[in-house]
């Protein structure tokens, strides 16, 4: 290829930038091809004498280029030129104003969206409000729907049959009608400008392609025809839009007469091999910078810089021909590298974001079997707090899932969240309501304590107090900031009355410091206690200890709490001695207290009620540890998960050890 094609490729080049930056990676690589296409099929045509003669070759140059359009590579360059002009048309409508941001319509109201419908037809140029209008049109129709279907099925819950239904005069739904009316309107009326621009721009550039073969022609000094050339350049390159069944035809024509100009002013074989050899070290500064991208880090912004290097390379002229393969092949070498790259990465986010929308999907439906049944006890509603709160927690950790649905799922989960948080703040204000009558019950039962405290009648008053007792464990608990202060105050009316009660029958304490010797007689012998080999023998020496410890009396009530403390030191000593497990403890103090409660009247009574609170207790504690395992289930592969699967893995193992200790006194109860 000789200069004068190089020139002619150079002012040729029209393609904006806008147009190369919106191609996917695919047409990128089709446009390298097609321009290496180009380059290999340019014609040089002889300078035409006159103008006429001029005219008959432009007609047999423009059919000349069509029959080469049915080679492959020519064809696809034809269709590189359709695609511009139709992106060209874009890229010229998108200008007109700065886009608007994103909005969410899904929360308005019908008459909301009129406003907003309004407001973008008031305010805004019809060619940027294309998206914000369809939007508004989508959720005005959905919420239109939803509102009939409401109507109809209030319509036939009264009675009425469906076909009888009759719409109501809508006057939002006239009011919307007649402002998209108006959108189209003004949409038709812009379309219609730019087809009028278009046929402007067509005779301009006719104009100049007739000023060309003038030009030409022309035998004026080459630097006035140069001049003149290079001004006709400029005004070709800043005329906008034509219309696209032409852009074709006149590329080829202006082409052709770019050809014949340069044809005309015969620059010299030196500076043909000067501009080849720019042109050589600018395509090699190409491909160094295309290479670079292999290392950056942001794939957007490698392909993004991608497509402005390959504009930058179809602008630049041809290179010597031993030089021009090697060249091509380097910069499309890399040019295929960073378009494999960039497509593996964006299949990896796609089956990210698919992933992640699943577990979410799975979070939403735990989050629904969770809400599905309403607590009716405080510790239920705070167990599945927690678990709502772990939901959450792992929600957060989970990526997005893609664009179209991340909304959509997290309005799901969201919905189920505050379903769950209405009913337990409901839940708590019945409770408070609840707190505040159990502490106006609390006082009048201080009242009626303070009324009695200073009597002297001691069986009596004994009695009364010990039925006020009885019915403040009855009632439910006050709220925390006063429950200490009321329950102090009734207290000390008790404790006045006792004390004085006490001190009354000081005398008839002798059996109690009888009794406190004894005990403390007892603890000495546990402490010296000799133990044999046998486990199971050594558990009946301390249950022998425990029944004789609680066949021993009363003692003053100031030492109770002291000797029994060095009662229970003493038997610890020993088990950590003998080396018998909490359980094992457990089992023997849970045997004692159901021996002294087969001699109360109403034994069996509290032994059945006791067997349903282990069965339901053991139930419960099951339930959880199938929560705890499914939500083991959803965790992912993550640092965050790991520590989660261990928290849940310590609940499960302590879980698992209380079972065993509870079915251990069902099985005990069981024999009774």
């Amino acid at each position: 290829m000789n200069l004068q094609e190089s020139e002619s490729k150079k002012v040729v080049t029209e393609q904006p930038l806008s147009d190369v930056n919106n191609q996917t990676s695919d047409n990128d690589e089709k446009n390298v091809a097609d321009e290496k296409a180009s380059e290999e099929q340019q014609t040089v045509v002889d300078v035409a004498p006159n103008v006429e003669l001029l005219e008959e070759e432009l007609k047999q140059a423009s059919q000349k280029m069509e029959e080469q359009l049915s080679d492959k590579k020519t064809e696809a360059l034809a269709q590189e030129l359709d695609g511009e002009s139709s992106n060209e048309e874009e890229v010229e409508e998108d200008a007109v104003d700065e886009p608007l941001p994103d909005t969410d319509y899904n929360d308005k109201s019908r008459e909301e969206l009129v406003e907003a419908l309004d407001e973008l037809i008031k305010n805004h140029s019809v060619n940027i409000i294309k998206s914000h209008v369809s939007s508004v049109k989508v959720t005005f129709l959905a919420k239109s729907k939803e509102e009939r279907k409401t109507k109809l099925d209030s319509f036939i819950s009264a009675g009425g049959v469906e076909e009888n239904f009759e719409d109501e005069k809508d006057e939002i739904q006239e009011r919307f009608d007649a402002l998209f009316d108006l959108y189209r309107e003004k949409k038709s009326i812009y379309i219609a400008s730019l087809e009028t621009k278009k046929e402007d721009n067509l005779k301009e550039k006719q104009d100049i392609l007739e000023t060309l073969k003038t030009l030409i022609s022309s035998s004026e000094s080459l630097k006035s025809t140069y001049d003149q050339f290079r001004e006709l350049q400029e005004k070709w390159h800043a005329i906008g839009m034509v219309p696209k069944g032409d852009v074709n035809t006149l590329w080829n024509n202006y082409h052709f007469l770019v050809e014949k100009f340069f044809d005309k002013v015969r620059i010299s074989q030196e500076l043909k091999d000067l501009d080849l050899k720019k042109n050589l070290e600018s395509k090699i500064q190409l491909c160094e910078k295309v290479e670079e991208l292999l290392i950056v880090d942001s794939i957007s912004e490698s392909f993004k810089k991608l497509q402005q290097f390959h504009k930058e390379w179809k602008e630049t002229g041809p290179v010597p021909f031993d030089k021009k393969d090697e060249v091509w092949e380097r910069f499309k070498t890399t040019t295929d590298k960073i378009n494999k790259r960039r497509r593996e990465h964006y299949e990896e986010l796609r089956v990210q974001l698919e992933k992640n929308y699943e577990t979410k999907l799975a979070l939403c439906e735990k989050a629904t079997e969770l809400i599905a049944e309403i607590p009716e006890s405080i510790k239920v509603w705070n167990e599945k707090t927690k678990d709502i709160n772990e939901l959450l927690k792992i929600w957060k950790s989970v990526g997005p899932a893609s664009r179209k649905v991340n909304d959509e799922v997290w309005a799901a989960f969201k919905k189920s969240l505050d379903t769950f948080y209405s009913a337990k703040k409901e839940y708590y204000g019945r409770i408070k309501e609840q707190q505040t009558h159990n502490y106006n019950l609390k006082l009048d039962l201080c009242v009626q304590a303070e009324a009695i405290m200073n009597s002297e009648d001691w069986k009596q008053t004994s009695r009364e107090l010990i039925r006020l007792q009885k019915e403040w464990k009855n009632i439910g608990p006050a709220p925390r900031k006063v429950s200490d202060k009321v329950w102090k105050r009734f207290r000390a009316a008790c404790d006045t009355f006792f004390n004085k009660k006490e001190a009354f029958f000081a005398n008839i304490n002798e059996h109690e410091a009888e009794n406190l010797k004894k005990r403390e007689e007892l603890i000495t012998e546990i402490n010296e206690a000799t133990f044999t080999e046998d486990k199971k023998e050594n558990l009946k020496i301390l249950k022998e200890f425990q029944r004789r410890w609680m066949g021993l009396g009363h003692v003053p009530i100031k030492e109770k709490d002291r000797v029994h403390k060095q009662y229970r030191q003493a038997i610890d000593v020993q088990m950590e001695k003998l080396n018998i497990s909490a359980t094992e403890v457990s089992a023997m103090q849970y045997k004692n207290r159901i021996d002294a409660v087969k001699s109360q009247p109403d034994a069996k009574r509290i032994l059945y009620r006791e067997s349903s609170a282990l069965n339901n207790k053991i139930s419960k504690i099951k339930e959880e540890i199938n929560l705890w395992e499914n939500n083991m289930g959803f965790l992912a592969a993550s640092k965050n998960a790991d520590l989660l699967k261990s928290e849940f893995e310590k609940k499960i193992k302590r879980a698992k050890n209380e079972i065993t200790v509870l079915e251990a006194k069902l099985k005990l109860l069981q024999q009774q």
